[in-house]
């Protein structure tokens, strides 16, 4: 061999593949070590600005920054638009590629700790009360929060008060209707930071929620909380102006003038009166008394946003701009993978009422076990989408879907109804999802008590199937410890239990995985006279499917990579139209206007998600048919084989379910009992505790967990609050 020759075999070898591993591996954490840091730096400092603007230095600071800019084409707009909405897109950027680095695998080198400690996000605060359960973490954003509105308030107030000393002469009278407008003012303003906010959480599939691993269901309630907490604020900004407009005699005239050059009342008022609406019917004993009027009222977002825009024109509505554009880059997303037919495999009613549907589904669709999907069943409703946790581990299989739907409503009675008619063959459905934790949590507990309340118990066999699948095939997978609390009202609910074949999953899984049972029959005081998990289903229709009726991959937790050019080129198309809007028609022709420049805005917004984001959608879609078609053959060979095989229920896990299950009749689980016999058991470790049920049991659980964490002795256990809950 020739001396300056290069012998190739060290990099061949497996000391220099893993050396180029460990190199490739560093250089992922360090890139995402420092999108991390970007990210936290960013969010502070805007956050920070936002809690100390009320104050005069930064106030001042704030407003020489507006002169600044005042003379740049775009002038205050563009000013505000930086400071307000800007860090929150920059961040969205972020935390696409964290997301993209991150990769599929997301277990991969995320383990426990040796040492058990108590969690922010996982210890129960509150457990009682109009937050329902709060962890210690939720209670910490509930107090800045309230610290901001009251810190904000006093400080303006004060200012409000200083203000009035330029009016010497004037009378009582006239200062006291002067604070008050001034204060109606301030309290708009504050308003629109938590508006800022407000929509972040009910966007569904937005990067943001997925890169801190916010799921929905869970995100909802900060919706809710924000919502309140804004329409208070704006309520309280309309009396606050509303009063000295009567006082004066002027409340008619002010209520309907629309200015073109200033804050344009009428406006405002139709957006007020839309928010009051949503807010009225979205109060608990409205909402859960009807719930198709609170959901329709809802829609009147449209309404409220466009005409606040309307009302503040474009430089001021820029403040909450940024949380707006995220929702209706998540909104045009939905509606396009809502329109996709998804075909049902297979239909069954359970005794107890249950209905099981199977969906079809492409290859490439990622969902994980703690999972939900929004359904609509169009023979029954064009308008309805009702929320179900999937039953089904995506180990399962590649191709198929599985919930789980408890009779409970008029839509769901419908539902039942139509399959059980044997003269009806055809369900259309439309699905929109899937969307859940990013990262399953459920698989990085070496020990688990799962408590379900009735039909809860569907996620729950989901877990254990994707636990078990996982134990089989030797993939990243901490439980070896699941103890499983489930209460149902009566036995006929029972056998949904048999619904997952355990031994079929994973043979001899007791070896690998000890899981117990602990059944809780609370209104039958006594064991039916054949008692077992065997039951025959009502029904049972199949149809055949084609690769192209699966769901769409579009929404959830689809591709990083689409969903992030999707975001991105929507980003960049509504900077450029606010580009060209502002060099070529409103600078050259003096567009003045502040409401009809708050308008422009808005079309701006929602023609750049459209067009520029309706592109990226469309390649999207292609994309997702080629991938289709290449495993088309395989889809159908799989399919023959679930339908034949897997989605049947089988008798054979009986014996196995029998010896690890208790059942206790005319009884309620004491969570008491129960932590303090898996603290004896189980000793000093993490242990997920994951509640799936009504509120009362959630709290409950959460109860004991505080109760047990403040008394807990020194070689116990730490116990670690999950909810698995929708309620919208």
């Amino acid at each position: 061999m020739e001396k300056n020759s290069v012998d190739p075999s060290p990099l061949l070898s497996p000391l220099g593949g893993e050396t180029a591993t460990k190199t490739s591996f560093c250089l992922v954490s360090a890139a995402k070590w420092t999108l991390k840091t970007l990210i936290c730096v960013i969010f502070v400092a805007w956050v920070a600005f936002i809690f100390l603007l009320p104050a005069n230095p930064v106030n001042e600071l704030f407003s020489k920054w507006n002169n600044l800019n005042r003379e740049t084409p775009f002038g205050v707009t563009g000013s505000i638009f930086l400071l307000f909405s800007a860090p929150v897109l920059i961040i969205a950027f972020l935390a696409i590629a964290h997301l993209i680095l991150t990769g599929d695998d997301q277990l991969h080198g995320k383990k426990n700790s040796k040492h058990p400690r108590f969690r922010l996000w996982t210890f129960p605060v509150l457990v009682k009360g109009p937050f329902g359960v709060v962890s210690a973490a939720e209670f910490i954003g509930i107090v800045l929060f309230m610290l901001y509105v009251i810190w904000a308030v006093y400080a303006y107030f004060v200012r409000a008060l200083g203000s009035t000393s330029f009016f010497e002469k004037a009378s009582i009278r006239a200062k006291s209707m002067f604070l008050l407008e001034i204060m109606g003012l301030r309290t708009g303003g504050i308003g629109l930071m938590c508006l800022a906010f407000l929509f972040i959480p009910v966007s569904r599939g937005s990067v943001l929620l997925r890169y801190i691993d916010i799921p929905f269901e869970h995100a909802t309630r900060y919706h809710v909380w924000l919502g309140h907490l804004t329409m208070v604020l704006f309520t309280l900004h309309g009396l606050l102006y509303v009063i000295p407009w009567a006082m004066d005699g002027r409340l008619v005239q002010e209520l309907v003038q629309w200015k073109d050059i200033g804050v344009a009342n009428l406006p405002g008022v139709i957006s007020l009166l839309a928010g009051l609406f949503m807010w009225v019917t979205s109060l608990p004993g409205v909402r859960t008394r009807n719930f198709e009027l609170f959901f329709y009222t809802h829609q009147l977002y449209v309404v409220f946003v466009v005409f606040l825009a309307l009302h503040v024109g474009d430089f001021i509505f820029t403040m909450a701009a940024g949380g707006i554009f995220l929702f209706v880059l998540d909104r045009f997303l939905r509606f396009c993978q809502s329109r996709r037919k998804v075909n049902i495999i297979s239909s069954r009613c359970l005794p107890c009422g249950t209905v099981e549907l199977v969906l079809s589904k492409p290859q490439s669709l990622r969902y994980n076990a703690l999972s939900f999907i929004f359904l609509q069943v169009r023979e029954l409703s064009w308008l309805q989408w009702h929320p179900f946790s999937v039953s089904s581990s995506p180990l399962d299989g590649n191709h198929h879907l599985a919930v789980l739907i408890k009779v409970l409503g008029k839509w769901t009675e419908r539902l039942r109804e139509r399959i059980t008619d044997v003269d009806v063959s055809v369900i259309t459905t439309s699905v929109e999802g899937p969307y859940g934790h990013e990262v399953p949590y459920h698989l990085m507990y070496e020990n688990l008590i799962l408590v379900a309340g009735g039909i809860g118990l569907s996620p729950f066999l989901a877990i254990l199937s994707d636990i078990l699948h996982r134990v089989r095939e030797g993939k990243p997978c901490q439980p070896r410890n699941i103890l499983l609390v489930w209460a149902v009202k009566k036995s006929n609910e029972l056998p949904l239990l048999s619904s997952i074949d355990m031994e079929t999953l994973c043979p001899s899984f007791s070896d690998k995985v000890n899981i117990d049972i602990h059944i809780y029959v609370t209104r039958e005081s006594d064991p039916p006279v054949e008692e077992g998990y065997s039951y025959k289903p009502i029904k049972s229709s199949f149809c055949p499917v084609a690769s192209d009726c699966g769901m769409s991959v579009l929404v959830g937790t689809g591709n990083n990579f689409w969903s992030g050019l999707y975001v991105i080129s929507s980003t960049v198309g509504f900077m450029l139209l606010l580009i060209l809007l502002y060099v070529y028609y409103i600078n050259p022709f003096g567009i003045y206007q502040w409401w009809y420049k708050g308008l422009l805005f808005v079309i701006c917004m929602v023609a750049s998600v459209v067009i520029f984001g309706g592109f990226v959608v469309a390649l999207w879609h292609i994309w997702e048919k080629q991938s289709s078609m290449k495993d088309m053959s395989n889809n159908i060979k799989v399919n023959k084989i679930q339908q034949n095989g897997n989605l049947a229920h089988k008798d054979q896990s009986q014996d196995s379910l029998a010896k690890s299950t208790v059942i206790r009749y005319g009884s309620r689980p004491d969570f008491k009992g129960i932590y303090e016999l898996m603290s004896e058991k189980w000793s000093h470790v993490d242990v997920g505790v994951i509640v799936c049920g009504p509120p009362t049991l959630q709290t409950s659980v959460a109860e004991e967990i505080r109760a047990h964490s403040v008394s807990r002795q020194r070689h116990h256990p730490i116990f670690h609050f999950h909810s698995h809950s929708f309620d919208l």
